[in-house]
């Protein structure tokens, strides 16, 4: 499953780039990017496992920048 979330309060370019490889470190994802100028997320991964992952995602975006929040 591949889905685009929108991220609110992302202000930092080095900080996206930071918060889209640690979502591709989390097991079981396939692909993710951020675009910061967009300030949106897509994250691919398997079906059974993507509402976890998005979970983890979202852990892993408040340690890199506690501000910004997914809009699900």
């Amino acid at each position: 499953m591949k889905k685009k979330f929108k991220l609110e309060d992302l202000d930092c370019a080095n900080c996206a780039a930071k918060m889209e490889e640690a979502i591709k470190e989390i097991p079981g994802v396939v692909s993710a990017s951020v675009n910061f100028l967009a300030q949106k997320l897509m994250i691919e991964a398997a079906d059974e496992e993507f509402d976890d992952i998005v979970k983890k995602a979202a852990e892993c975006i408040s340690r890199v920048e506690p501000d910004c929040k997914i809009i699900l």
